[in-house]
């Protein structure tokens, strides 16, 4: 079980980074109007993550993409994360004040610039909560990842209960580990708002 957690918070923390770096220029398309950003969320959006799991790990190879167990557990997790995340950062970019844009083109600032030195710095503080929300929905949402056949926490109660015919401890430990983790987070969270209010 040790082990298995080590691997769900290993997924989970690679699934929100990747996540996040996508997320970042995808919410800029979607601000952009770019079709293809928001067919793009819309879908990852609007297909639940178990069937997205069975088509990367299914469907694809019949496309002739045959991805190892663990790029496309890690991959699917990512790119679902990446269409929330989008949407979170898309919204803290709503919270920029025009003005503040309007002074970045006057100084010449480039598009990149402007997002790395004002859009970005200026929304995280209002992102924060939303974005340790979703970090906490991708570790529950890791749990699906045993369908392909993945040892993270949730396929090994599922091994500790058919060994030992026991399903109410190793399902009970299974859930009091997933609270730990997301309690720690909520926690890590709220001590680093209230480090950076002093």
């Amino acid at each position: 079980m040790l082990e298995a957690t080590a691997a769900t918070i290993w997924i989970s923390a690679v699934a929100v980074a990747i996540g996040f770096a996508l997320g970042v220029p995808i919410a800029v398309a979607c601000s952009a109007g770019r079709v293809w950003a928001n067919l793009y969320v819309s879908f990852f959006r609007g297909v639940p993550l178990l069937i997205q799991l069975l088509l990367a790990y299914y469907a694809l190879p019949f496309l002739g993409v045959d991805l190892p167990a663990i790029v496309a557990a890690v991959g699917t997790l990512s790119l679902c994360c990446a269409a929330y995340m989008a949407e979170i950062i898309r919204g803290g970019f709503a919270l920029v004040p025009k003005g503040g844009l309007e002074a970045a083109r006057l100084l010449g600032l480039t598009p990149l610039q402007t997002l790395l030195r004002i859009r970005l710095p200026i929304s995280a503080q209002a992102m924060r909560p939303a974005l340790i929300s979703e970090a906490i929905l991708i570790v529950k949402a890791s749990s699906l990842i045993s369908v392909v056949g993945i040892l993270e926490l949730t396929r090994s109660a599922q091994a500790l209960a058919s060994s030992t015919f026991e399903p109410l401890p190793a399902y009970a430990l299974c859930g009091a580990i997933y609270l730990v983790i997301n309690l720690t987070l909520t926690f890590l969270a709220q001590g680093r708002g209230g480090a950076q209010r002093a």
